[in-house]
């Protein structure tokens, strides 16, 4: 009898000690399977390019994403690109990086996010430190802009320094693509057959600059909303048309009031899924 009741008041402070446990995310695969931290580095590891994609305003996922590339530095030899510098600044982000500015003066002459002190300066900031080459790889947003206004056409009257901040002219683009006919239907047209191109032209400049300074042996993490390769579209569509045998890892976010399993609707979206209280604590 003895026995049985410090068995039970072993199980009763057991399960209390877990449901007071508070998780921050949880990795699952395409399936819907947990995975570890451990078995998504390692298939990262082995990648040519990893994009890992991200809400961004999500406190954890930047997280995530600083804590992983130091951790894949270990392995690998590392290129960094991202979506949230554009094509034209990366002379200015160069100088920064080999300490030729400072950041107060790169603030000044390049155009960075609202959020880069908090969720992108402290993946430059280890670039840097470590000598890794950051890639700029998004369209300047006033030519997405022109094309949202007037379509592809409207790119061809840009000089030839303008163009070379962009995918080469003219751009491939599919409008079947699920996701590009989503966000045509989910602003219920406005913007017309444009809205979709002027996500495509992005992704396009995206998938170009990756593949321009890829390098053989090294692994090239690039950062992007996770709408820009999810469901491996976007992004990950523009790589596979240029290098079909590239081997590439997707990484997606939902966000969900429990994260002990997938949301259905989530599931496939990408190679590795990172689920997220929707409570978490959000950079703006």
């Amino acid at each position: 009898m003895q026995k049985l009741i410090v068995f039970l008041l072993i199980s009763v402070i057991s399960i209390q000690s877990y449901s007071q446990k508070k998780q921050a995310y949880q990795i699952f695969n395409s399936k819907g399977k947990k995975v570890s931290y451990k078995k998504m580095l390692k298939k990262m590891s082995k990648t040519d390019v990893v994009l890992f994609g991200e809400h961004h305003n999500n406190s954890i996922i930047h997280w995530l994403q600083l804590e992983a590339t130091k951790d894949l530095s270990n392995k690998r030899e590392l290129t960094l690109g991202a979506e949230m510098f554009e094509a034209d600044n990366q002379i200015q982000l160069n100088e920064y990086l080999s300490g030729k500015i400072d950041q107060k003066a790169f603030d000044t002459v390049a155009r960075l996010w609202s959020n880069y002190k908090t969720d992108y300066k402290p993946l430059v900031d280890f670039a840097k430190e470590n000598q890794f080459k950051f890639i700029t790889t998004n369209i300047p947003r006033r030519y997405a802009s022109k094309v949202f206004r007037g379509g592809f056409e409207a790119l061809e009257t840009l000089t030839s320094e303008e163009k070379s901040w962009m995918a080469p002219l003219p751009i491939k683009y599919d409008a079947n693509l699920p996701g590009y006919v989503k966000m045509k239907s989910m602003m219920g047209g406005h913007g017309g057959d444009n809205l979709p191109k002027a996500q495509a032209v992005k992704d396009a400049a995206m998938g170009y600059f990756i593949l321009k300074n890829r390098e053989q042996e090294k692994l090239f993490i690039h950062y992007n909303g996770s709408y820009h390769s999810d469901n491996f579209e976007g992004i990950y569509w523009y790589l596979k048309q240029d290098e079909p045998n590239l081997n590439i890892v997707t990484i997606s976010i939902s966000e969900q009031e429990t994260i002990k399993k997938l949301k259905e609707d989530n599931k496939q979206t990408a190679d590795f899924i990172i689920a997220v209280p929707s409570s978490m604590t959000k950079t703006y």
